[in-house]
């Protein structure tokens, strides 16, 4: 095998099942999904392949039926925090020096399992610990992740192959090594596929990650890890700690191994990391890589020649699909004057059909936020808003905690278009309309740029394109993910490159090259065949009627 240079398989986007009626993949994925309902796991720390169970355990709920248990997690302590990074360190040995497509064909595994036996294990471990329903578990914890285990081998590949210019005599050569030290990955909740990516991204250049998933979703993490586990990634190579972000960051970030940050949650969060690193700086081996996604205030802005039906589809799908909790999700929107009608009554029509419940229920719509603090959360905006003045709420606005943390859609209109729900992240099925009146297009563009810190998401919806060519211009700083005429949602591996600037991260790009990038130090190797065996150059050297004159001058 070592005189083999191979190509891996050109990746091609996982189909999204439809699970229609009489389907026999609605039939598997329903018997899957009680199958798991019914029985309690009890999820471990993975630490150097082997599980590690502290006795610190939490409980793992339904956030549709808060008082049915999953089962167990293990939290951990200073001890195996300190024990995954040694770990991780430890395996770096051997897994850099495996031969990239051994490291590819891991991955490339996993995907197929995933898209084969694992697939209802994860739609229905999804389905049930993050409230989601059918469609948004498969095109999250089946198609976008095995996107990301298919497609990332593929940018590997890409990024392998690209090597410079050698010069008569020479051999250059670039090597992408893995960083020096481990990655830190540190995932959220509201997506297998992010929290499947976070920590294998990095991985599958060549690096030891210590991985800490969100807390409110170890059930889906505890699968993820068996997952790649099956699919023969090494012991040490991934090392799952459950814990309180605060202890475990702490020691991570206070170890002169750590050598970079992959992170997707709250700006705040990754603002105290990254100055937490800055001041620990000194201490490290190499500078860390720190890539973030941290979260938007997403747009919809229609202009007066935008068809009012679509408009109003891409503010139901954009606001509401898994109850707005997407970075990505639609949560300001820019309407005309003159459309207004048409929009609100066509939106009006479309959010009375919304059915709301729990996601076993294949037919419900609207699922359950995931915990009682984001319950809390939100409908505290709504609370505030309902005494507001200038603030009409048009539709939804009733919330329940009482079997689960049920939400209703709520569409809010307001007179200020700074008013607090245009300007901050709710995470909830929470959206805010502004009516502009339509000569203020150009004032919109301006305040639509100006009102928000983030720069993650947003969508122009409009017929004239002298007015999609002028929104793309002025907006160009306002989104590192822009639609035009599509909601601003459901980006895909290899198509829709995901992240943005400002207050919404580093905008180093999941689901494209240009993140893995981020997880390797470029070595240069030059080999001279034939080198040099004197300091002379031919320059320097006199030809025969200098060698003339500089004798008679002397």
């Amino acid at each position: 095998m070592n005189n083999l240079i191979g190509h891996t398989p050109p990746p091609a986007n996982e189909p999204v099942r439809s699970y229609a009626p009489g389907s026999p993949e609605r039939a598997s994925l329903r018997k899957r999904l009680w199958e798991l309902r019914n029985r309690e796991i009890e999820v471990p720390a993975f630490i150097g392949g082997k599980e590690i169970r502290t006795g610190a355990t939490t409980q793992m709920t339904l956030p549709h039926e808060h008082r049915h248990s999953l089962g167990i997690a293990h939290h951990c302590g200073e001890q195996e925090i300190k024990d995954a990074i040694a770990a991780a360190v430890e395996a770096r040995h051997d897994w850099m020096r495996m031969p990239w497509m051994d490291r590819a064909a891991i991955f490339l595994k996993a995907a197929d399992l995933l898209a084969g036996p694992w697939r209802d294990t994860l739609n229905a471990a999804s389905m049930l610990a993050h409230s989601k329903n059918v469609f948004q578990a498969e095109i999250d914890a089946a198609c976008e992740l095995i996107d990301f285990f298919r497609f990332n081998v593929h940018f590997m590949e890409q990024i392998y192959r690209d090597q410079p210019l050698s010069s008569k005599g020479t051999w250059n050569r670039m090597q992408y090594r893995p960083l020096e030290g481990f990655v830190f990955a540190v995932t959220p909740f509201n997506f297998v596929s992010i929290q499947g990516n976070l920590p294998t991204a990095p991985a599958l250049m060549g690096n030891t990650v210590v991985w800490k998933p969100a807390s409110s979703t170890l059930y889906t993490a505890y699968f993820t890890y068996k997952l790649l586990e099956e699919a023969g990634l090494p012991p040490g190579v991934l090392n799952m700690i459950p814990g309180r972000g605060s202890q475990v960051g702490r020691h991570v970030f206070a170890s002169k191994h750590f050598s970079g940050l992959h992170f997707t949650g709250s700006t705040n969060t990754f603002r105290h990391m990254w100055r937490t690193i800055g001041s620990n700086i000194a201490g490290y081996r190499s500078y860390p890589r720190i890539v973030g996604e941290t979260g938007g205030k997403d747009f919809i802005l229609a202009h007066s020649t935008a068809d009012p039906k679509a408009v109003a589809t891409a503010i139901v799908r954009g606001g509401f699909e898994y109850q707005g909790q997407k970075c990505s999700a639609a949560s300001r929107i820019y309407l005309p004057q003159s459309r207004w009608p048409e929009i609100e009554a066509e939106l009006m029509t479309q959010m009375g059909e919304l059915k709301i419940g729990p996601p076993e229920d294949f037919t419900n719509f609207i699922n359950a936020v995931i915990d009682r603090a984001a319950f809390e959360s939100i409908t505290s905006y709504i609370d505030e808003a309902r005494k507001a003045e200038g603030v009409t709420i048009l539709h939804g606005g009733g919330y329940s905690d009482e079997v689960g943390y049920f939400i209703e859609p709520t569409i809010l209109r307001v007179e200020d278009p700074t008013y607090r729900t245009m300007c901050e992240e709710i995470f909830g099925p929470v959206v805010t309309i502004y009516v502009y009146p339509d000569h203020k297009w150009d004032e919109t563009l301006t305040l639509l740029d100006e009102t928000s810190p983030y720069a993650l998401t947003g969508a122009v919806f409009a017929r004239d394109r002298r007015v999609i060519a002028e929104a793309t211009d002025r907006l160009t700083d306002n989104a590192g993910n822009f639609y035009i005429n599509d909601k601003p949602t459901g980006a895909v591996v290899g198509q829709q490159p995901f992240g943005g600037a400002r207050a919404s991260g580093t905008n180093d790009k999941a689901g494209s090259s240009l993140n893995l990038i981020r997880w390797v130090s470029a070595r240069s190797i030059k080999e001279t065949f034939d080198p040099p065996k004197h300091y002379a150059y031919p320059f320097h050297q006199p030809d025969e009627a200098e060698e003339s004159v500089t004798a008679e001058g002397l």
